[in-house]
């Protein structure tokens, strides 16, 4: 297929090229007179008085490294019901009851009430009150804008030591604590980005295959996103290489390859067969075996020190995500608009959720339960509800430019097609479609399954990082749009005495 007449995504060049990756340098890296200074902090904390309600105890709770990594509200009492006039005083009050609103399950309808009173309150406190304190201002619009429960954690604990060093009843040792922890941990993420962008530069994929999206650090946001703590390394590491395969693979069947050449490669792709390598065009040989390389280290990593073979799972994950894009493409290629149903039925395996949490299982948890893996593979409900966020989110965040090289439509497109309705409406019911599947999220995490605590936690923070991921427009096609976040999550540390 040689002359094939092919699409162009028109994709933007990467912001990150190798040499600028490599040329990071930072102060913080894990040397033993940090740990001593962190430990010493430790030790000057057990004395203090964190209240639990305090801002102190917030961001203490919030940054993730060497103290407790959940992160929610802990206003649980609210939860009863108890939103009485005298919260329409009481700005923290009000925040409180609007943040547990979002802990929510399926079925809460009173917590649905307890929000629409908070946010009604919160705007006309932000509405008449115009010597309202910076600060508190600050907090309201940010929580309005993105309930804390659905934002990403490390950005969010970045955002709050910015407002917490405002504070006039800061605690110096705790904000010093905080942010050299920060620091430490950003020092972690920068070593790491520099590996994989060695590993990535030496694949030669971003020169192999020109025509598809070159996001090596927007896939390393993603990773830290779901898996941010420092013992889950190696997940991150095995990740970004997952994604940086996933991204390619998707502008082949998006945009690039003839229906002919996806039906070969959906084979290839499902026989696990090296030998499939000579049915394929030439541009598809270094993708599949890219592919084939990195799936097999996974399944030897695992094998030899869990002596577990996984890699019957993984193959089936991929066969199964290469099945759904070929769908797709099928879709595009005669005009097709699946209803609503239809459409996210095949999008819930195609926004590769499923398939990227069964790697995140494979690579955090020890011992490996193959229990646990054939329920995965299942699409169990945590992990459908989880990936149908992340498809809402996507399909929210796609821009105009993005269905016009000729995309199959999306969400929205499906629903105005179906409905026969404006994309205002469409868009409307989309966030609400959001917004009841995180309450069925919040259930499915308090369910007792037979993964561990750890993997739920991430499948959680897998539906955070896609919030903010497309919270204003396309945060992994469009660089630009994630490029302040990864300066501040990644590149800047905090300046310290």
């Amino acid at each position: 297929m040689a002359n094939a007449t092919r699409r162009s995504g028109n994709y933007k060049p990467t912001l990150w090229d190798d040499d600028f990756l490599q040329s990071i340098t930072s102060d913080y890296a894990n040397t033993d007179k940090i740990l001593e200074d962190l430990f010493n902090m430790v030790d000057e904390m057990k004395f203090m008085d964190l209240n639990a309600t305090s801002l102190s105890f917030r961001l203490l709770r919030q940054h993730g490294f060497l103290v407790p990594q959940e992160v929610f509200v802990g206003f649980m009492d609210e939860k009863a019901g108890k939103f009485k006039n005298s919260f329409q005083n009481d700005v923290k009050g009000l925040l409180s009851l609007y943040e547990a609103s979002y802990l929510s399950m399926e079925g809460e309808t009173i917590m649905d009430a307890a929000r629409d009173f908070a946010i009604h309150n919160l705007k006309e406190i932000v509405k008449k009150q115009e010597n309202l304190d910076k600060i508190l201002a600050s907090e309201i619009n940010h929580t309005l804008e993105l309930p804390l429960h659905w934002r990403m954690l490390r950005l969010e604990a970045r955002w709050f030591i910015d407002v917490y060093e405002t504070m006039h009843d800061m605690n110096p040792i705790l904000l010093e604590f905080a942010k050299l922890d920060f620091n430490m941990v950003q020092a972690m993420y920068q070593e790491e980005l520099k590996q994989l962008s060695r590993w990535y530069t030496n694949t030669k994929l971003a020169e192999k295959m020109s025509f598809a999206r070159d996001r090596l650090v927007e896939c390393f946001l993603w990773a830290i996103g779901f898996t941010f703590e420092p013992r889950f390394r190696y997940c991150r590491i095995m990740s970004v290489k997952l994604a940086i395969l996933i991204t390619i693979i998707d502008d082949i069947y998006d945009v690039y390859g003839t229906l002919d050449e996806l039906e070969l490669f959906t084979h290839a792709v499902d026989r696990w067969d090296i030998n499939a390598l000579k049915q394929l065009p030439d541009y598809m040989k270094i993708c599949f075996l890219a592919l084939f390389n990195s799936m097999n280290e996974l399944a030897y990593d695992v094998l030899k020190v869990q002596d577990f073979n996984s890699i019957s799972y993984l193959k089936t994950m991929w066969a199964e995500l290469c099945k759904s894009y070929l769908l797709e493409a099928k879709w595009c290629s005669r005009g097709h608009t699946p209803s609503l149903n239809e459409f996210l039925e095949n999008a819930i395996v195609s926004i590769t959720g499923p398939l990227i949490l069964v790697h995140t299982y494979l690579c955090i948890t020890n011992p490996v339960k193959e229990k646990a893996l054939e329920d995965l593979v299942q699409l169990p409900a945590l992990i459908r509800w989880t990936s149908l966020i992340i498809r809402l989110t996507d399909d929210l965040g796609t821009s105009p430019d993005e269905m016009m090289k000729g995309d199959v439509a999306k969400s929205v497109q499906c629903y105005m097609h179906e409905k026969d309705c404006s994309e205002e409406d469409a868009r409307k019911y989309v966030n609400y479609l959001v917004g009841e599947t995180w309450k069925k999220v919040n259930k499915e995490s308090l369910m007792n399954h037979v993964y561990t605590k750890d993997f739920t936690r991430a499948a959680l923070n897998f539906a955070r990082i896609s919030q903010c991921m497309y919270q204003h427009g396309d945060g992994h096609g469009v660089p630009r749009e994630s490029k302040d976040r990864i300066m501040s999550l990644i590149m800047k540390p905090f300046p310290l005495p």
